[in-house]
């Protein structure tokens, strides 16, 4: 997963993704694993979040505002504050918020990192009133605001020693730019003319797949064909992606279901194995993808829980976000 700025606006200890002590903290990949769990845990205890005085933005709603505050200032972290309200679609619940950082240094007013220059807005947070995932008071926040809005949030890593850390102290301005909500199964065009010789999936009313291999007996290379074509955007093989999946031995062997678990996964393509960091980049996001893991792009001759050494694995995967 790419170092965002935005993963900055965290304590140090949730420094890859944006919670901002907002969401869960990180995707939990394992670097050996298919996937990793969504499911993290979030702080219960109730923190008080407090407001910024004497900070202004100016400029364009849903353009790089200019900040303006005295120097040099204190910030805690839990403090915050809404700078612009914005003129767009209003947050609601379940939507996945995109959002353009700039990290300012309290001490002179100087800029630290800009996602703006290169247009990277960092699309890691999910609102939710679901409080394993995020907590209630960065929820009402989120939720308070319409896309377009501005909000700057205190962040104080002076007890850090993390070389990643942007600074002892800093202000995280975050310019909501767009929202999606994930999709809950693979939406598209059924794709006619997928090879005859591969197994068989056949689809459960809510998405879920089954199989029949079908004599299939496996490949030496890599299969990735779309079953079903989305009409989102492209995978990077940089991103982290929403699933549900189900994979399979080459003998109709389930070893794994996010289905099952009744909850989509959401892992970096950069912490998975190779068949799935090959096999889903390229795809459209919406799409369904039939991958066929040989050993060589799998786990090779070691043996992973259900899955015994040297294994060909087949999976059908539901792209349902990427970011």
């Amino acid at each position: 997963m790419r170092k965002s700025l935005l993963s900055k606006a965290v304590t140090a200890a949730c420094a890859m993704v944006l919670c901002l002590g907002v969401s869960a903290c990180g995707d939990n990949s394992d670097a050996k694993n298919t996937k990793s769990d969504s499911k993290s845990s979030s702080s219960s205890e109730k923190i008080e979040m407090h407001q910024i005085a004497g900070v202004t933005a100016k400029g364009e709603l849903g353009k790089k505002p200019t900040i303006s505050f005295k120097t040099p200032m204190t910030v805690e972290n839990n403090s915050y504050v809404v700078l612009q309200k914005g003129d767009g679609a209003q947050i609601e619940d379940g939507d996945r918020v995109c959002s353009q950082g700039i990290a300012i240094s309290v001490k002179d007013g100087s800029q630290l990192a800009s996602t703006w220059e290169k247009n990277t807005p960092d699309c890691s947070t999910v609102v939710t009133s679901d409080t394993s995932q995020m907590r209630e008071d960065y929820y009402k926040i989120f939720k308070s605001l319409k896309l377009n809005s501005t909000v700057a949030f205190g962040v104080n890593d002076s007890n850090s020693t993390s070389s990643s850390s942007t600074g002892p102290s800093y202000l995280m301005v975050l310019t909501l730019v767009s929202k999606s909500k994930n999709l809950k199964k693979a939406t598209g065009d059924k794709v006619a003319n997928v090879p005859a010789d591969l197994p068989k999936v056949t689809l459960a009313k809510n998405g879920k797949p089954s199989i029949d291999m079908n004599g299939y007996k496996g490949s030496d290379s890599l299969v990735s064909q779309d079953l079903i074509k989305g009409k989102g955007a492209v995978v990077k093989d940089t991103q982290t992606v929403v699933a549900n999946y189900t994979g399979w031995l080459l003998d109709g062997t389930q070893f794994d279901s996010s289905w099952d678990r009744g909850e989509a996964s959401s892992f970096s393509l950069d912490s998975v194995i190779a068949g799935w960091k090959q096999g889903l980049a390229g795809h459209t996001v919406g799409s369904q993808v039939l991958l066929v893991v040989p050993p060589s792009l799998g786990y090779k001759d070691q043996k992973q829980d259900k899955i015994p050494a040297n294994s060909t694995l087949v999976f059908v995967v539901d792209i349902l976000a990427a970011y």
